[in-house]
């Protein structure tokens, strides 16, 4: 099928990476350009690039729950996962007493990757005694009322990841890729100031093609109205130093996922232990003109990423909280860098990926809402379905353009994972 002969893909990270790769094996007479802000690939400051992130299928949405299995398959059995990418060391996922939202989210999990990945690899955790029982090394402290241990889970480095998408995108002779290329905004036709034509890089260059994709992460609300629709939030990310003796006997444990708190801890690597809290987030509202049609923008108070920000003193604390609980050896450590990476959250955690409906030649892949990277090896082809309209009907459902655009104000990610206080806003909790 025919798509378009040019195509500017704007952004390097995971969504972007992955919808090139497949588009230019798929469509190899189609033009692309990919146009990364940073001057390298990885970009230090996206969310795709870090540590480690957690690879499972464990949701208890069937339809991310099957989409994962895919890409766990593939990060097992294919180069994606070699030379040290992937590493399979399975997921203990607890809830607490009397929260009977995460319970019903780690029931219907249970549920799913028990099919998935057989009864012999699952197994139920009905109590704490279970808990402390199964992974001893987490002292029981997290105070879990019950979970399961899946081990068919695992974590991957994050920037060999990325890193490894890039090399082999470097090798398609249809692609070009651009770095140090910061979108300032889309450009629009004259005659038609709905119709996306390229855009304008901050140094003024104009590059223009018959489709552009936004594959820019938590950035995206800054170049198009995603008001109700997706906004950018923070979420923490602590280092620990650990020695070689730990390194060795840390390296081999689950990854730990408390719907409590909210904190996982994945196993260490390059004797640094990485602390991480998947919560509601810092919002960091900031004035910013957004373009609603065509060349004519609105002054919005829009979430956008602040790059460079180390936790507040509110997140170091959850961390150094959790560690006290799961891993009270470390509970006093000093964190030798802290981090908020920037999530781009939509109202249910899905991911919008979608052709703008007010925007010809505009199409959206991003809402990656802190659970894209371990579709890497796959979501390329899955937005690439999208892109020719023969994307599978569950996924098109959960992905498309909401039919009712929720009112304005913070987007509050309610999918069942999160925890924490709602409404945290960044420069509040960095100026306490």
């Amino acid at each position: 099928m025919a798509l378009a002969d040019s195509v500017l893909i704007v952004g390097g990270g995971v969504f972007g990476l992955s919808t090139a790769l497949s588009l230019s094996e798929r469509h190899p007479t189609t033009q692309i350009t990919l146009l990364e802000s940073s001057p390298t690939i990885p970009n230090p400051h996206g969310s795709s690039v870090d540590s480690s992130r957690i690879i499972r299928a464990d949701y208890a949405n069937r339809a991310y729950a099957d989409l994962a299995a895919t890409a766990i398959r593939k990060w097992r059995t294919t180069a994606w996962g070699q030379e040290g990418r992937y590493t399979e060391n399975g997921l203990v996922l607890v809830y607490s007493e009397g929260n009977t939202i995460a319970e019903k989210y780690t029931r219907d999990s249970y549920e799913n990757v028990r099919v998935l990945e057989g009864e012999e690899r699952v197994t139920f955790l009905a109590s704490n005694a279970a808990v402390e029982e199964t992974v001893p090394r987490y002292a029981g402290g997290t105070k879990a009322a019950g979970g399961y241990l899946n081990r068919g889970s695992g974590w991957a480095d994050a920037e060999a990841g990325v890193r490894f998408a890039k090399g082999m995108l470097a090798e398609r002779k249809n692609v070009t890729i651009r770095q140090h290329a910061e979108v300032e905004r889309l450009l629009f036709d004259d005659d038609n100031n709905h119709k996306v034509t390229g855009v304008v890089l901050k140094n003024t260059e104009v590059l223009t093609a018959d489709l552009v994709v936004l594959a820019t992460g938590a950035w995206t609300p800054q170049l198009v109205d995603l008001g109700g629709i997706a906004e950018a939030t923070g979420q923490v990310l602590a280092y620990i130093q650990i020695s070689d003796e730990e390194q060795a006997q840390l390296a081999h444990m689950p990854t730990i996922l408390s719907f409590a708190t909210g904190i996982f801890i994945i196993p260490p690597r390059n004797n640094e232990l990485k602390i991480a809290r998947h919560a509601y987030g810092y919002r960091n509202p900031q004035t910013v003109q957004v373009p609603v049609a065509g060349t004519v923008a609105t002054m919005e108070d829009v979430s956008i990423p602040e790059n460079g920000v180390s936790a507040p003193q509110e997140g170091e604390r959850a961390c150094r909280q959790a560690l006290s609980e799961m891993l009270p050896a470390f509970a006093d450590r000093p964190f030798i860098r802290t981090r908020v990476c920037w999530y781009t959250d939509t109202p249910k955690g899905d991911f919008l990926i979608t052709y703008h409906p007010d925007h010809p030649n505009l199409f959206l892949a991003t809402g990656g809402s802190g659970h894209g990277y371990k579709f890497l090896p796959i979501l390329g082809e899955k937005i690439v379905d999208a892109l020719e309209g023969t994307l599978d009907v569950e996924l098109a459902r959960l992905w498309k353009w909401p039919e009712v655009r929720a009112p304005r104000g913070p987007v509050v990610t309610r999918d069942g994972s999160r925890s924490g206080a709602i409404g945290l806003v960044l420069r509040d909790e960095l100026a306490r």
